[in-house]
């Protein structure tokens, strides 16, 4: 309990703690995410394995505080990078005091859904002598997507997703439309265990600008160039210059240069993402031109070359240095 309440002689027990968003790739974990934040934090998009990172986005309300943790999709790896990706959701699971299991309303539940819940069933969950779990966290499904179904479609799902697994609470929702996201907010919020205010209440976010504007803009480059866009993009803010005087060393007015390095497998995929007369290059500047000043405090330039970086989803050594 914080100052604030004791003073107040408020009896509500703070609650605070780590809800790790999973499910298969591309069920709407970045969408739900996003809209839980209120801003855009974590890359949405219709192609899997977008998220590359555990991307924390900080929720706070008077008596409680809810770090999220958008995980990258739990698939079979074809890759050192596959591999990588999996290895941060056994990370970002280990410090979980809740999941969130996302599932689509709109596809069946599969092999990937059944290949996650075992994953957590063997690190969350023990077997009872009736064959049923015992659940370590609270196990909460939240249903995606369902401005896609009718009434009855919807119906016939929760009973199948009930039927799933023990979920402590099922929850349906529309990221896109803001249909019951209130209530997934809540129920989140009600399974957390007590606990203290862990991030200033005005913090969105754990990531640095410099991961932010990264992320944002292969998330421009991923919506701008669609199946175009070869799946090797990796994108690395070098470093942020702040125009300053060389000899006091003193900031001055002017735009601070954001230094990006974009890199792609191989020497054909550099023009996909320049782009006609680097009119991709320009589409991604003039789109991410208000989010970059933001972030960055100031005015600022994207400053951005693209470079060749030959089978970096697979090289240890490369992708250490593209941070993976």
């Amino acid at each position: 309990m914080n100052d604030t309440q004791q003073q107040a002689g408020d009896a509500t027990p703070y609650k605070s703690g780590f809800v790790a968003v999973v499910g298969r790739p591309n069920v709407g974990k970045s969408t739900l995410i996003n809209a839980l934040i209120g801003t855009r934090i974590a890359i949405a998009s219709s192609r899997p394995e977008t998220t590359r990172k555990a991307i924390r986005g900080v929720l706070t309300e008077e008596h409680a505080q809810m770090v999220l943790v958008d995980t990258p999709g739990i698939h079979r790896p074809r890759t050192l990078l596959g591999q990588r990706l999996n290895d941060v959701v056994d990370e970002s699971l280990a410090d979980a005091d809740e999941i969130a299991f996302l599932l689509p309303a709109d596809q069946e539940i599969g092999p990937g859904d059944k290949r996650i819940l075992s994953r957590l069933r063997s690190q969350f969950a023990t077997k009872r002598e009736d064959g049923t779990f015992q659940w370590k966290v609270p196990l909460i499904a939240i249903v995606t997507k369902i401005d896609e179904l009718t009434r009855e479609q919807l119906i016939d799902k929760l009973i199948a997703i009930n039927e799933f697994a023990d979920f402590a609470d099922i929850v349906p929702v529309s990221a896109l439309k803001d249909d019951n996201l209130e209530e997934v907010r809540n129920v989140l919020f009600e399974h957390l265990p007590e606990g203290p205010q862990m991030y200033p209440a005005d913090q969105l976010t754990e990531e640095r600008p410099e991961d932010t504007i990264a992320e944002l803009i292969r998330g421009a480059f991923l919506e701008e160039l669609h199946d175009e866009l070869p799946h090797s993009l990796a994108v690395v803010v070098d470093g942020i210059e702040y125009p300053q005087d060389n000899e006091s060393g003193e900031q001055y007015a002017g735009k601070a240069r954001v230094m990006v390095s974009i890199y792609v497998e191989r020497d054909s995929q550099k023009a996909i993402i320049i782009g006609h007369k680097a009119e991709h290059l320009v589409y991604v500047k003039k789109k991410l031109r208000t989010a970059v000043n933001r972030l960055v405090g100031q005015k600022a330039q994207l400053d951005m070359h693209v470079k060749v970086a030959k089978n970096w989803q697979s090289d240890p050594k490369k992708l250490d240095r593209l941070g993976f």
